[in-house]
């Protein structure tokens, strides 16, 4: 039987994703990509913001259409989006079949057996457990980089934020659980893991009573096979001497940081329910490219945050402009219902915050190409991703460059390369955010 799986949202809803492809490849399950052939849809949903949440809807509206043609069997709608909207979507899209939550993933073969005998299932598990599966991932990266969530759910309760709603309290996932993970996606072929979390820089607090997060990489640094590990969602106000020692010592570990700021306006920050101030943020980053000088750095902000002053976003543009991040998003501030910033009052226009945010990645992308000139003479170590299509060229990544957000390198060379093999590229050029190089003999 074919099943068309639909993953939306963030990475660690993907990992979510693949830990239910498979359990249900273990059954038997054929995994295909076209619609109209499958006889089973499984939609992984995320609503972190509106944008968001409309493209759940719309994809499951869709998919929804094949099951009232009579040509699907089961429709199944899993996640973020599940996990907060569960009545509304049983109630108002009756051709969706069964529904779980985000702690509920491990009950998908369940799921699929009550929808194809034509029953409809809601399955929501406790917030407070971990969902416990045997059965191995089916990777759907491609196999030479994977994802290694560590922990779910947040304690942070950000005012912008629904996650603790619909993910639960932060929970770290045992650590000899996560290092049998990091051994089988190794012998699978995976050579770069990268560590997700909502906030990976707490792990370990909860079950071990201190921050675990420097042990559980030097342990991953001893697993053969992996040459790069990259950390995600660093929250500044917990990252630790410890941790920038274990990252500078340990030549597998990435010089490379995500740091979700958000804001650098004490105010702003404060009403946003942050943890740091504006001099805390320029010390943290002062001290990791003083410990680490070739560390890359990324960051999120929020612009137009209910509140927001023109002098405050004129604050957060000269910090952008003083900090130089190498790798810089920018989102518009999204009310969220049963969030306390969604009822504060001074909510922003949508064009100002679309202006605001205009402002700051035309600002960030002078930055960045700037870095991008920099790199030129630099020899790098290079993750070959795939072939330029009808070029004696490859594209790849650098240290200073996570999958699917950050830039890519174009490496020109006659020789055969497979994805997933490492080379050593001189850079020649920069083209926007991105690099040119050719092999290092």
């Amino acid at each position: 039987m074919n099943i068309l799986f639909i993953s939306l949202g963030c990475d660690k809803n993907l990992v979510d994703t693949e830990v239910m492809l498979g359990m249900l490849a273990s059954r038997g399950y054929q995994m295909i990509d076209d619609e109209t052939q499958a006889d089973i849809i499984v939609i992984n949903t995320c609503c972190f913001i509106h944008d968001a949440k409309e493209e759940s809807i719309q994809n499951i509206l869709e998919m929804a259409a094949y099951k009232k043609e009579g040509v699907l069997k089961a429709l199944i709608v899993t996640g973020c989006m599940a996990e907060r909207y569960k009545q509304e979507i049983i109630d108002e899209i009756p051709e969706v079949d069964a529904v779980l939550g985000t702690a509920s993933y491990d009950k998908i073969l369940e799921a699929v057996d009550e929808a194809l005998a034509g029953h409809t299932c809601v399955q929501m598990e406790s917030l407070d457990a971990l969902p416990q599966v045997d059965t191995k991932r089916l990777v759907t990266t491609g196999g030479h980089f994977a994802y290694l969530k560590i922990a779910e759910g947040c304690d942070k309760h950000c005012t912008y934020c629904i996650i603790p709603k619909i993910r639960g309290d932060f929970r770290s996932v045992p650590m000899e659980r996560l290092l049998s993970e990091a051994r089988e996606l190794a012998e699978g072929g995976v050579r770069e893991l990268i560590l997700v979390a909502q906030e990976t820089t707490l792990y370990g607090q909860d079950i071990y009573g201190e921050k675990r997060l420097p042990q559980l990489l030097e342990e991953l640094c001893k697993i053969d096979g992996l040459y790069w590990i990259r950390v995600l969602y660093c929250y500044p106000e917990e990252i630790t001497d410890e941790l920038i020692q274990v990252m500078k010592k340990e030549d597998k570990i990435c010089k490379y940081l995500d740091l979700p700021i958000q804001h650098a306006s004490d105010d702003i920050l404060k009403r946003m329910g942050r943890r740091t101030s504006k001099q805390e943020l320029i010390d943290i980053i002062e001290k990791l490219r003083r410990e680490i000088p070739e560390i890359s750095l990324r960051t999120t902000l929020i612009t137009g945050f209910p509140g927001e002053t023109k002098e405050q976003h004129e604050e957060l543009m000269a910090f952008v402009d003083e900090m130089e991040f190498d790798r810089l998003g920018v989102f518009t501030y999204s009310p969220e219902e049963d969030t306390p910033a969604a009822v504060m009052p001074d909510q922003v226009e949508e064009s100002v915050k679309e202006d605001r945010q205009a402002e700051l990645m035309e600002l960030q992308q002078d930055i960045a190409f700037d870095k991008a000139e920099d790199m030129i003479g630099r020899e790098l170590l290079v993750m070959i991703e795939g072939k330029v299509a009808d070029e004696n060229a490859y594209v790849g990544r650098t240290y200073r460059d996570a999958p699917n957000v950050d830039g890519l390198i174009f490496v020109n060379t006659d020789a055969e390369l497979m994805s997933g093999d490492f080379a050593r590229v001189k850079v020649t050029g920069a083209l926007d955010y991105d690099l040119i190089g050719g092999l290092v003999e």
